[in-house]
């Protein structure tokens, strides 16, 4: 995009492929904002390469190869685990060059606010069981025994990782956090979504959507708007 003024690079849920975003991507398509969105390894054009079962080395592997050359101001933006992971992206962007313009984090509780309980992963009912309490996924795909041999093995991966983060504790991020959330999720409540506001020493900003945890499949156009907003604030530079 030759006459973007921003870029947001954007980090899929657990299970999640970089398609994801595609509908924030057509919301933001008239916007200065370029959107990036990661592909993780073993899924879709990269379905050939391991899964990485860690959340910090996944931040690593991205932190390499995100273009760091461009001058143009860089947010990121993640939903679900992919909140986890852009913060942790974030932290290594910041003590490698400067601070990120913001932090966009979608239905995902604190990193140091820790799981209120764990998410059985041993069978493929318990996977799909999870699936059906969050939303966000046809159950129907998973009657082909192809699909099924094909996502629930990274599914199972995304979880883990999740699982197994930990928070180390030490340098956050110097820029705005605006945290979005579905008013209806089961997995990140208002509280663990305010706790947010101890990971910047910049402003924060929490704000609500009618729906669950994938509300943002209903919300694209709002959202964009909001992200654009805030990178933004004083109106789009000519």
């Amino acid at each position: 995009m030759p006459d973007a003024k921003a870029q947001l690079i954007c980090f899929p849920h657990a299970g999640g492929s970089a398609t994801y975003y595609r509908g924030l991507s057509e919301s933001m398509a008239s916007s200065p904002v370029q959107l990036v969105s990661i592909q993780y390894p073993g899924r879709q054009d990269r379905h050939r390469e391991p899964l990485i079962d860690s959340i910090s080395e996944l931040a690593d592997c991205v932190a390499d190869v995100v273009d760091s050359s461009k001058t143009m101001p860089t947010a990121f933006f993640g939903h679900s685990m992919g909140a986890t992971l852009a913060f942790e992206v974030a932290r290594r962007w910041e003590r490698r060059r400067a601070p990120a313009s913001a932090l966009f984090v979608s239905a995902r509780r604190a990193p140091s606010v820790l799981p209120p309980k764990k998410v059985p992963l041993d069978s493929d009912v318990d996977i799909m069981r999870e699936l059906h309490k969050l939303g966000g996924t046809d159950l129907h795909i998973f009657e082909d025994a192809d699909t099924r041999r094909m996502l629930l093995p990274v599914i199972r991966n995304d979880y883990r990782a999740s699982e197994f983060y930990r928070y180390q504790p030490g340098l956050d991020v110097s820029c705005p956090i605006f945290a979005l959330f579905g008013d209806r999720d089961p997995r990140a409540s208002r509280d663990e979504i305010e706790a947010w506001s101890e990971h910047t020493s910049e402003s924060f900003e929490a704000r609500a959507f009618p729906g669950g945890h994938f509300f943002l499949d209903s919300h694209h156009r709002e959202v964009a708007e909001m992200v654009i907003g805030r990178l933004f604030p004083r109106g789009i530079p000519k």
